[in-house]
């Protein structure tokens, strides 16, 4: 997973800028990387997407990090899959097993087309 956050000014700041220290970065990079694979790892694929559509990641990082230095706009931008996940033929079963079986379409009957093929003028020649 991608993240990415910007910094926040705090309270009471006369400054125009807001830069966070090598220090600080490298401990809000360490917290991003400790609730990402927190979140991913107790979850399963279809649940950690579910979590990506409401930012429930970026809302609990930028919650944590307030201590080290205040964030916002803290997102999940981009997430890549290293590892496929293990195939489980039960479970694509109970999910997609049911819907297939009830729509069931006619049978084409080929012997009779209803479009005859016809030659065209300027149709490249090909008929």
């Amino acid at each position: 997973m991608f993240c990415i956050a910007f910094t926040q000014k705090r309270p009471n700041q006369i400054k125009k800028t807001w830069y966070a220290q090598a220090g600080q970065i490298r401990q809000i990079r360490k917290k991003m990387v400790d609730i990402m694979t927190a979140e991913a790892s107790k979850c399963d694929l279809k649940d950690l997407v579910a979590k990506f559509i409401p930012e429930t990641i970026g809302k609990d990082i930028e919650k944590e990090c307030a201590g080290i230095f205040p964030l916002q706009n803290c997102y999940v931008r981009k997430v890549k899959v290293l590892k496929t996940p293990k195939f489980d033929l039960v479970k694509l079963m109970e999910l997609h097993g049911e819907s297939g079986r009830g729509d069931v379409g006619a049978k084409v009957d080929r012997s009779n087309p209803a479009v005859e093929e016809t030659t065209v003028a300027g149709s490249g020649g090909r008929y």
